[in-house]
């Protein structure tokens, strides 16, 4: 029989050293934060491809070199409230919840899909949920709307190894993202959801669809984009 001292101090060692990893982490995603506030970020996806020996296309350019109507229409495919939440739409969120059995994209804000590309994996779960919500209200403090969306923008993935609004621009429509017109921003903004299934130069009529849809609704929009003009 182990002596019950023994077990205490085996359970305090494990303790101190799980505190000690959480805070390490802690430090170095607020690191990262504050770095990438300022640089262009390499997300952890961007990282794998690496890794595993793939290409990745991908040019950062700021927000104001990708076309007004990509930015609208990415706030009405993903996240409408994006410039009036705080980084996380609870109401949405709850929705989604009561709703489904698990955790999904449809309860993912701009800001929880950034620090989710950024720093986490891909598989849902409501373990990566609970690490995404404390993130997401963490960014959408330490970075303007502006600077989310203009790097959510350059890491969203638009099929395999292609990163960002420009290679993508670049890729399927070969022009730059300033030069996108409204239908070509709808169709890349719908495809965001299933990048590996959905082609914005050969899209389905059920992707055409989706993007006629998203199109009118970017065009009201109105001052629910304010933040990123």
């Amino acid at each position: 029989m182990v002596p019950k001292p023994r077990r205490r101090s085996l359970f305090s060692s494990v303790g101190r050293a799980l505190v000690a990893v959480i805070l390490l982490a802690a430090v170095v995603l607020a690191a990262l934060l504050a770095a990438y506030r300022f640089l262009p970020p390499i997300s952890t996806l961007m990282l794998a491809r690496w890794i595993e020996g793939e290409a990745v296309a991908r040019e950062f350019v700021p927000l104001e070199h990708i076309n007004f109507s990509l930015r609208a229409s990415v706030i009405a495919s993903e996240d409408s409230r994006f410039c009036t939440h705080n980084g996380v739409d609870w109401g949405a969120l709850r929705e989604v919840m009561d709703r489904s059995s698990g955790p999904s994209r449809g309860a993912s804000t701009i800001p929880m899909q950034t620090v989710k590309n950024l720093f986490l994996w891909t598989s849902r779960s409501y373990i990566r949920k609970g690490i995404e919500i404390p993130l997401a209200l963490a960014l959408d403090i330490a970075w303007p709307k502006r600077r989310i969306l203009e790097v959510y923008l350059n890491i969203a993935e638009w099929g395999h190894g292609t990163f960002g609004a420009e290679a993508a621009a670049r890729y399927y429509f070969h022009k730059g993202a300033s030069r996108l017109d409204a239908w070509e921003a709808a169709l890349l903004a719908t495809a965001l959801p299933n990048p590996q299934h959905r082609n914005p130069a050969k899209p389905s009529p059920r992707h055409a669809g989706l993007a006629r849809r998203i199109m009118a609704r970017a065009q009201d929009l109105g001052a629910l984009a304010d933040c990123v003009r």
